[in-house]
């Protein structure tokens, strides 16, 4: 059988030169023999980690996190395969989620709040659900409910692979607002100049999760705090998911984005930003349990 061709990451000289404008310092862990890079925003603040989607290298979250650090302490991570993080040998949710723990202990972060958007909150909510590490809280934005039995999710790997073979070539910001006309300028710049440091073997192994890893395997049991964000017109957490996971985790707060697709941050900035911050400052607002002072 004929072998597809694999493509080498690329991180360019002008995306490492965008690290410059971003109020952060590069922080680095081991997760088994992976090295993980991440964007720490510092400061003295509940730590929050925050877990960018498929596609979606750390710094392409710079906007989010900026916003919040009135709030919280911003550390978002690479994903294995992206950014500056090392490539792994998988890239199943338990791997992603390990990869977090290891973020999480590594820098020491006492009971941090996880934030994760798409891919990131198929993440956040294993690492809830699997409880390895102490945690304030969840805010899942906009998860992939595609899995067995469901449908294929609603981007293709061909569409993905598309957009991977244009950024290896070379893209600009202008090819980017082909497929993402609303962003703002600045978040078009950046997909342009990171979206090659993602390995295509990520990619590929992630879309496979989407479809053969059930979100709800998991979603039931992220305990309280936590809450879910997701676009009212996305076609990712359809009206159909978010009944489906209102009910098998009632206690569990939905709120819907107007005006925004899967991209709630970049779709409706200002609507999904209040939202999330709501969500953050109602977790923080809450009192330890006896569990948590003991943790």
């Amino acid at each position: 059988m004929r072998r597809s061709p694999v493509f080498q990451r690329s991180v360019l000289q002008t995306a490492l030169a965008d690290l410059a404008d971003v109020p952060a310092t590069s922080r680095w862990v081991h997760s088994g023999g992976i090295r993980l890079h991440a964007l720490d925003y510092g400061g003295d603040l509940p730590p929050l980690v925050v877990l960018p989607g498929i596609t979606s290298p750390a710094i392409t979250v710079d906007f989010v996190a900026r916003e919040l650090t009135d709030l919280v302490r911003p550390v978002a991570l690479d994903v294995r395969g992206r950014g500056l993080s090392d490539d792994g040998r998988s890239y199943g949710l338990e791997e992603y989620a390990e990869d977090t723990e290891a973020l999480i202990t590594g820098l020491k972060l006492d009971r941090p709040l996880l934030l994760g958007h798409s891919m990131g909150a198929r993440i956040a909510a294993v690492v809830a659900a699997r409880a390895k590490v102490p945690l304030r809280g969840t805010v899942l934005a906009d998860p992939p409910m595609s899995g067995p039995g469901r449908g294929p999710y609603p981007t293709s790997l061909e569409m993905f692979s598309r957009q991977l073979s244009e950024a290896r070539r070379g893209t600009d910001a202008d090819e980017v607002a082909a497929s993402w006309p609303t962003w703002p300028r600045r978040e078009q710049e950046l997909r342009a100049r990171w979206l090659s440091s993602c390995a295509e073997a990520a990619i590929a192994g992630t879309h496979h999760g989407f479809e053969h890893e059930d979100f709800f395997d998991w979603w039931p049991r992220v305990p309280e705090p936590a809450c879910m964000l997701y676009g009212a017109d996305s076609p990712v957490v359809t009206a159909d998911g978010a009944r489906e996971a209102a009910g098998s985790n009632p206690t569990v707060p939905l709120h819907r984005i107007p005006g925004a697709g899967h991209m709630i941050f970049w779709d409706a900035p200002a609507t999904a930003l209040t939202a999330l911050r709501t969500a953050l400052s109602t977790v923080l607002s809450l009192p330890r349990t006896d569990s948590q002072q003991r943790a």
